[in-house]
């Protein structure tokens, strides 16, 4: 969603982040299998459901399976 790990942190810290409909603003906040993150951008909301955890850090295509787009489901 974002590019780098300062702006994720931003992001949780400032209050833009929900896991599970519960505002979340600690950046260190664990998430496991199952959650749901609602994420406020600048122009959009995102609603993803974490389905995995990738072994290392990669680059955004690496973590395309990781997770589903329930925002884009419901607009289907």
């Amino acid at each position: 969603m974002v590019k780098a790990r300062t702006s994720a942190a931003a992001l949780v810290a400032s209050g833009h982040v929900r896991v599970n409909g519960v505002r979340e603003t600690s950046p260190g906040h664990g998430v496991k299998t199952g959650d749901v993150l609602t994420i406020a951008l600048d122009r959009s909301v995102r609603v993803l459901k974490v389905t995995g955890f990738a072994e290392r850090r990669g680059d955004a295509a690496s973590v395309l399976g990781l997770y589903d787009d329930l925002d884009g489901a419901a607009r289907s």
